[in-house]
């Protein structure tokens, strides 16, 4: 893989902080010209340095329209920790559209996953499809969620020097 410099740095940064900006605009806060920043911006995808870009929604905002939800955080631990029993539960719970995270993690339990659903019994089917029909869940733990202090998806990148 080639090298990132500062520019390339400071173009990923600004793109996890608002990738809706304008070529322009990121061109202008990065210090380069705008045909720089556009051609800078396309080798940092084709990299696949950028996985996809999203729109993050409001929680706060968007719960008196749909309900608040419930969001849980879940402990999983397997049975069989073999490479093919990890994979399947790993795969099954990725194809979940409840489960929006899932971390293999070590030590302690096989997995976390963050799950969101509408509201209890929304929880308890995705319980019941993802881990009491798995014969292979050995041990389940869920936290719910009683307020978000933060999130950010960014990663931290180094600053390099120009």
């Amino acid at each position: 893989m080639e090298s990132l410099d500062a520019i390339d740095l400071a173009l990923l940064d600004q793109l996890q902080a608002d990738a809706s900006l304008t070529n322009q605009a990121l061109a202008a806060k990065v210090h380069v010209s705008a045909p720089t920043c556009l051609r800078r911006v396309a080798r940092l995808r084709q990299l696949g340095l950028v996985e996809r870009q999203v729109a993050i929604l409001d929680r706060d905002k968007l719960a008196p329209l749909l309900g608040h939800g419930l969001q849980a955080l879940v402990e999983i631990t397997l049975d069989r920790q073999d490479d093919q029993a990890m994979t399947a539960f790993e795969e099954r719970a990725v194809a979940d559209t409840a489960v929006q995270q899932c971390y293999r993690v070590s030590p302690g339990p096989d997995f976390i996953l963050v799950v969101q659903a509408d509201d209890m019994p929304g929880y308890l089917q995705v319980a019941q499809r993802l881990f009491t029909a798995d014969a292979n869940v050995r041990n389940v733990k869920a936290f719910f969620a009683v307020r978000r202090a933060k999130f950010d998806p960014r990663i931290a990148l180094p600053k390099r020097g120009a």
